[in-house]
């Protein structure tokens, strides 16, 4: 089999940005450096920035269709390099905030008192119980929560020297999880009177500043709704996906809407990879088989699922117990009962959502990875 240029491009016009619907020729992705040596095949893919969170997507989409589209004998893997167009130069490359951090997830609502930080906490807790390596980052800057749900409100933060000689903040530790939270910067008593620049510099410090070490998953807390805070995490974090939380009542689907638009605007441009339906019945202590649809019931989830072609990841029930844990600084995911279990659920859900996010594609017809 004779290689040629052209036939490398023709194949990867197969293949679209899911930024823009755009194939990767038709969108300029291809640098002109194609190369090839006998059956070997290498050339470089640019993107606008190196956080960009479909750059590994898309390289193993573009292996995928040279080999369905040119021939399965192709050596193509590992051969792409990696660009960003303001450098068109790996060696100037921007070096990842979070580099030992393999999957970073954005926990999300369209508006405050849905239990985005507890599910937050407790997704935490069940994949640190799972065996993973995980940090949660609580970035709610006006409502820090973790503090107090892992009863950490009193803990001081220290400093060490890290081997490159940075002076970085140690997170604390429980339940197998790291925490940083912006409520231990600030007197739990008074109001964070903070602009936006001032909120987006403190964010900046504790992940960058922190020694978050090795992990698995890196969750953040992020603040309801949409705002600078949103563009300041994703500008500085290459986000794998993002979960949006949101209760049964249509006066929170409505922003949860809103939530899951924001992340597929070109500026923001982060997967979405599931809605979690918090609080989805109630059920009595004394009577925990009762369920009770206080908020709505599922059709209302299921259809807003539908209307975006996202998963609904899990459903939360509502118990009191649930408040009590968070009061008393232990997510209920620590313990047994159905919420322990749902949340569990999440877990394995958003592992597997991340695993097929990140699973090379197969030599197949079906290299087109834009959003319908």
């Amino acid at each position: 089999m004779t290689l040629y240029p052209n036939l490398i491009l023709d194949a990867l016009r197969q293949v679209r940005y899911p930024g823009s619907g755009k194939n990767l020729v038709e969108a300029d992705m291809v640098e002109d450096d194609i190369r090839i040596d006998g059956n070997k095949v290498s050339f470089s893919l640019i993107f606008d920035k190196p956080t960009d969170p479909f750059i590994k997507s898309v390289v193993k989409a573009a292996e995928a269709a040279i080999l369905a589209f040119v021939g399965k004998d192709v050596d193509i893997a590992g051969n792409i390099a990696v660009k960003t167009r303001h450098t068109a130069s790996p060696a100037a490359e921007a070096v990842p905030a979070l580099p030992g951090v393999k999957n970073i997830i954005g926990v999300s609502s369209g508006k405050g008192g849905v239990g985005k930080s507890t599910v937050a906490a407790n997704l935490a807790v069940a994949l640190a119980a799972e065996g993973y390596r995980v940090g949660l980052l609580d970035a709610d800057i006006f409502g820090p929560s973790v503090p107090k749900m892992f009863d950490i409100e009193d803990e001081q933060l220290y400093m060490h020297q890290s081997d490159d000689g940075r002076n970085l903040i140690i997170p604390i530790e429980r339940h197998g999880v790291k925490l940083l939270s912006i409520g231990l910067l600030v007197d739990r008593d008074k109001a964070v009177l903070w602009r936006g620049s001032m909120a987006s510099t403190a964010l900046r410090q504790l992940i960058e500043q922190a020694d978050w070490g090795e992990l698995d998953y890196f969750l953040i807390d992020m603040p309801p709704g949409t705002s600078d805070i949103h563009l300041t995490l994703v500008q500085t974090l290459g986000i794998t996906g993002a979960i949006v939380v949101t209760t049964p009542q249509e006066v929170a689907l409505a922003d949860a809407r809103k939530g899951i638009a924001m992340f597929r605007e070109p500026k923001i441009n982060v997967p979405v990879l599931g809605i979690v339906d918090n609080m989805a019945w109630f059920t009595p202590d004394a009577h925990p088989d009762e369920c009770y649809y206080i908020f709505g019931n599922d059709e209302s989830v299921d259809r807003v699922a539908a209307e975006y072609d996202v998963p609904v990841l899990a459903r939360i029930p509502l118990v009191a117990a649930v408040g009590d844990h968070n009061d008393a600084g232990s997510p209920i995911a620590l313990g047994e009962g159905p919420v322990a279990r749902a949340f569990a659920h999440l877990a394995h859900e958003v592992t597997s959502a991340v695993d097929r996010r990140n699973d090379t594609l197969p030599p197949t017809i079906k290299v087109d990875i834009s959003r319908k």
